[in-house]
């Protein structure tokens, strides 16, 4: 009998750290043995930030997952995210010998990405092939095999912090673990709830987490564009917290239980009761103020959004529309708000199209979407959209730096919402 293969993943969020151990099915579906949970403290805007924090939490959700599967785990998937995160384009070209192109022609320019001047202490994350050119033939998707004098390649090179990757793998280690491979978790995301009709069409994935929005663009089944928008909702909390005078954490469960993205379609005359503080009369909160203070910040954050997209340059393109997952999905209203905000189709994606029918229900929530989507990327090695490199923790030379990815209108716009000294967070 073959050896079962125990693919483990865990996804470092802002508010919840997520532990996972599956194995594939003989019909490719999965199934994930062992879930473990805990609350997320050490982490901001998707970024460590306190180390033993961390630790503890991965610590607790590891022997959660390990005591319902019956596996411990070892090599680790882990998603990466923050504010660091960029994307930039590169192209690099070979002449060829024998005037047909191999495998290693394609390789060559792929691994040639390496050597791409960053500036210090960044990273290459992914390498992701865009379209190749042959000769004077463009958007060719498979040149292998074709005859030829000059190969040329576009890519899309996903770049973050070194620190922030070591500061990762550090939590890891600490609790007896080992990094197989750090993936994008947008890129995770993307994997767990579209569909390939969907890839190929051109669609817009947007995972909303408690620390950030996470956005990867598809078309023509490649991955077009990345961001990472430093806000999610976390803020919306705080929004509610301040709005209303109450607690942090009453200002998550209202936000939960009766919270909605549309103010004009809340109900006018109902309330709910917030108990007092220390004995304090408690505080009625209409659903209507409730719904405006959640729809004000969701459409800065769709302002975000819409502008990646069109910094993408497949606005046009992306003809299936936005898949809209994570926990903030499942705010009451969001995609009726996200295709008034856009104009683009919506609908709320889910990560059960790869599990077996006998899952627990409560792995069908978008909250896990990224921790599925990396059981999926190291079922196949992190390979699914044509990446193949990771943190090497290289030393990089200065050189000529690729800059920040943010043109003007972001950094006058949203200048207030990426400074670490804001209050609006």
């Amino acid at each position: 009998m073959a050896k079962k293969e125990i693919i483990s993943a865990i996804d470092i969020g802002t508010t919840k750290i997520v532990a996972m151990i599956a194995q594939k099915t003989e019909d490719g579906k999965f199934e994930i043995l062992g879930l473990g949970n805990a609350p997320s403290s050490g982490v901001k805007r998707g970024v460590v930030v306190h180390i033993d924090e961390t630790v503890s939490a991965i610590e607790l959700a590891k022997e959660q997952a390990e005591e319902k599967a019956g596996y411990r785990m070892g090599e680790v998937y882990v998603g990466i995210a923050g504010q660091h995160i960029k994307s930039m384009k590169n192209r690099n070209s070979k002449y060829i010998d024998n005037e047909e192109i191999s495998q290693g022609d394609v390789d060559y320019l792929h691994d040639q990405m390496s050597h791409t001047p960053l500036d210090p202490g960044e990273e290459i994350l992914h390498v992701m092939p865009q379209s190749y050119i042959v000769d004077s033939e463009t958007d060719v998707t498979k040149p292998v095999g074709m005859s030829g004098r000059l190969l040329e390649a576009n890519f899309n090179l996903v770049i973050g912090k070194v620190a922030s990757a070591r500061n990762i793998s550090k939590c890891i280690e600490r609790v007896e673990l080992k990094v197989k491979k750090l993936i994008l978790e947008p890129l995770a995301s993307a994997t767990a709830v579209l569909t390939a009709d969907e890839r190929e069409a051109g669609v817009v994935l947007v995972d909303i987490g408690g620390g950030t929005t996470d956005i990867a663009v598809f078309y023509n089944d490649v991955v077009r564009h990345t961001a990472v928008i430093p806000f999610g909702g976390n803020v919306i909390t705080n929004d509610i917290k301040e709005g209303c005078s109450i607690l942090l954490r009453q200002a998550e469960a209202l936000k939960v239980q009766f919270g909605s993205a549309m103010g004009d379609t809340a109900a006018d005359d109902k309330v709910v009761t917030i108990p007092g503080i220390s004995g304090r009369d408690p505080r009625e909160i209409s659903f209507k103020n409730l719904a405006y203070i959640i729809q004000a910040r969701m459409e800065e954050i769709l302002d975000a959004v819409a502008f990646e997209i069109d910094n993408s340059g497949y606005a046009e393109k992306v003809s299936a529309g936005i898949v809209v997952t994570g926990g903030g999905a499942m705010l009451k209203n969001l995609p009726q708000l996200i295709k008034f905000k856009t104009g683009y189709d919506v609908r709320i994606g889910y990560p059960n199209q790869f599990l077996v029918s006998e899952s627990d229900e409560e792995l069908f929530q978008p909250m896990y979407s990224t921790g599925i989507g990396l059981i999926i990327e190291g079922s196949y090695g992190g390979a699914t959209h044509g990446s193949r490199s990771g943190f090497t923790f290289r030393k990089k030379s200065a050189g000529q730096g690729v800059g920040s990815g943010l043109k003007e209108k972001i950094q006058k716009g949203w200048s207030s919402f990426f400074s670490d000294d804001t209050n609006r967070f």
